[in-house]
């Protein structure tokens, strides 16, 4: 018996309101950017500064131990991560602890580094500080012009791939879905000033993949489809191969979901951030792929027969009052 969680004929018509679609979509971007603007994001160490302690202990490391220890000197972000290499010996068991910049400090002053040393030292006495590194807000404004770059040749690079592969429409389409997750998703980490460092611009990338994978799957069935119906109205096309791509979707989307879900109730809190922005990427790029990036292409239209020499034969049936 087959598991199927959707129909395998479903004939849902996705653009009966795909205006209002579109206008939901542009509202939440509004909201997101508005969010943004008004409260920004709240940077972690990566972003803002601080300083980390690279500690080695004969015992395995115990993140809430060091947490617990540290949390009581009121610090502001912390982050405690178990470092795993292996040459280490079997009793060299390393941590690195990163601790943000003070209000109007650019590191760590030594005094706050000997009181977190002190504080580890009453829980684990046999404890060694190996090394301690501070990032300035020099470099940490760098990292953000960094990331910025990437997520921007990210889509860039979106828009030639698909605009080789397809046409300028299917191109623009896919980029306003891949805009539209990604301004969402950092909308979302605004509005609820969950802590943004360099792990979530390793989601947004990773998101902008899956969006694109999602929309490509579309967009082939789309052009297959095109080229099968020629005398059927774009809208029509469209619905067709969204419905026939749909169970290939949904499945996707769930199971991707219930393994990031296990590791957001199980993964503890230093990938939390990550795989939080991950569950959001994942509903929101399916519903992109389906709302989003088709009802671009319904708008702009997209050519017919691709035997004409002429880019824009067949885009007749764009702007099409659906």
């Amino acid at each position: 018996m087959r598991l199927r969680l959707v129909k395998q004929d479903t004939n849902f018509d996705f653009f009966t309101r795909w205006k209002m679609w579109l206008g939901i979509s542009a509202v939440m971007v509004v909201v997101a950017l508005a969010s943004f603007m008004y409260q920004g994001l709240n940077f972690g160490i990566d972003f803002r500064g601080g300083t980390t302690i690279r500690t080695e202990s004969p015992l395995p490391v115990d993140v809430a131990q060091y947490r617990d220890a540290i949390a009581v000197l009121e610090l502001g972000d912390i982050s405690i991560t178990e470092v795993f290499d292996p040459q280490f010996r079997e009793d060299q068991n390393v941590a690195m602890i990163r601790i943000q910049a003070q209000d109007g400090q650019e590191a760590v002053t030594t005094q706050v580094i000997e009181t977190v040393e002190g504080a580890l030292k009453e829980v684990r006495p046999d404890i060694k500080f190996i090394s301690v590194e501070s990032v300035g807000p020099k470099v940490s404004g760098e990292l953000i012009n960094t990331a910025i770059i990437a997520v921007v040749l990210a889509i860039g690079a979106v828009l030639i791939y698909i605009w080789l592969r397809f046409e300028w429409q299917f191109a623009a389409g896919a980029v306003l879905a891949l805009i539209h997750d990604v301004v969402l998703t950092i909308g979302v980490f605004s509005e609820l000033q969950i802590r943004f460092d360099l792990a979530i611009i390793a989601a947004l990338l990773t998101i902008v993949g899956y969006s694109l994978n999602d929309t490509v799957v579309v967009f082939d069935r789309v052009r297959e489809n095109l080229r099968k119906y020629k005398k059927r109205p774009l809208k029509e096309v469209l619905n067709i191969s969204i419905n026939e791509t749909l169970s290939r979707t949904f499945m996707t989307s769930v199971t991707t979901l219930l393994a990031l879900i296990a590791l957001f109730v199980l993964g503890g809190d230093v990938i939390r951030g990550f795989v939080f922005a991950m569950i959001w990427g994942v509903i929101v790029g399916t519903y992109s792929s389906i709302f989003v990036a088709t009802a671009a292409l319904l708008y702009f239209g997209v050519k017919r027969d691709w035997s004409k020499p002429d880019a824009n034969a067949g885009n007749q049936y764009a702007n099409i009052d659906a």
